[in-house]
């Protein structure tokens, strides 16, 4: 069972729009409700690849009950989010049909009290014991520490389930120190972390503060990783348009799926590589094209980085 880890989960809903213009009134021609929430995207992509896939995190109130209502319909999923006092947050992407782009709202999310924040830690330590990797993905909601990750990882590394770490600023800077196998930041977060606006160099430096692998999200000109094994650079042959929204947590479910499935890592890098240009194609995050998705495997370009720059 592959576990998923998301502490800020929310209702994700997509709004499509001719155009989008500040100031004035829009009419929506679609709207998409999804259950979401970076570490849900994760397992709902996890689990149209074919793997028994465990999501927790938190979900209360109103909207955490129309999330949980949408996640009992995806087959593959179960269910393990935690019961809390406040209401889970919505995230509103608003696509402009004419030009492609997508502008996002994102709420920050419910206050986590000290009660449930340590009835969810035994949770996850029961939950460690059947799982071969876990996933740990998203921003932190209000009234947890900082240091969270970094003890979720921990707790992992005691048991022997691999980590694959995926979150931003202070949390990513302590989570990287409890040496996760996996960190998974795009340009901008790996950037913060290390100081380095070089990808290349900036991967190195992620690896020695303390994760075994960086897989950086490089958005349209896909992904560079700096591994044990060696340093690669994987990109889908052209850029594909569309909403943008989840491509990073379907590169996730690629990295976690190859990981337990043990494959080389320019095979895990072309998996996630294809996911991520794939969702862009899909209406919503958590979801991929699956005809982009087969025609991109065969076409990701993966080539070993010799030095950095």
């Amino acid at each position: 069972m592959l576990l998923t880890v998301t502490l800020n989960t929310a209702l994700d809903i997509t709004y499509r729009v001719g155009s989008l213009r500040p100031h004035t009134s829009h009419r929506v021609s679609q709207v998409i409700e999804r259950p979401g929430g970076k570490g849900v995207n994760v397992a709902r992509v996890l689990a149209a690849l074919g793997h028994e896939v465990t999501a927790t995190g938190f979900a209360g109130g109103p909207t955490g009950r129309v999330l949980r209502e949408l996640l009992a319909r995806t087959p593959g999923v179960t269910d393990a989010l935690m019961p809390i006092g406040g209401a889970t947050r919505r995230t509103v992407a608003v696509v402009d049909e004419r030009t492609g782009d997508t502008t996002q709202l994102n709420e920050p999310g419910p206050q986590i009290s000290p009660a449930e924040w340590a009835a969810f830690q035994d949770r996850y330590a029961e939950l460690l014991g059947g799982a071969s990797a876990v996933a740990l993905s998203g921003s932190l909601p209000p009234g947890l520490p900082v240091g969270a990750y970094a003890g979720l990882i921990r707790a992992a590394r005691a048991r022997g389930v691999p980590v694959l770490l995926d979150t931003s600023g202070e949390p990513l800077r302590r989570g990287v120190a409890a040496r996760p196998d996996i960190i998974k930041p795009n340009s901008d977060e790996l950037a913060e972390l290390t100081g380095s606006h070089e990808p290349s160099r900036a991967t190195q430096d992620a690896r020695r503060r303390g994760a075994r692998a960086v897989v950086a999200s490089l958005g349209p000109d896909g992904l560079l990783a700096a591994t044990p094994e060696g340093r690669w650079r994987a990109a889908p042959p052209a850029r594909v348009h569309g909403n943008p929204t989840g491509a990073g947590d379907s590169a996730v479910a690629g990295l976690l799926s190859g990981l337990v499935e043990q494959l080389p890592w320019p095979d895990r890098l072309t998996r996630a590589a294809a996911l991520s240009a794939a969702t862009v194609r899909a209406p919503g995050a958590g979801e991929f094209d699956p005809g982009t998705y087969a025609e991109l495997l065969g076409r990701v370009a993966v080539t070993g980085v010799v030095s950095a720059a």
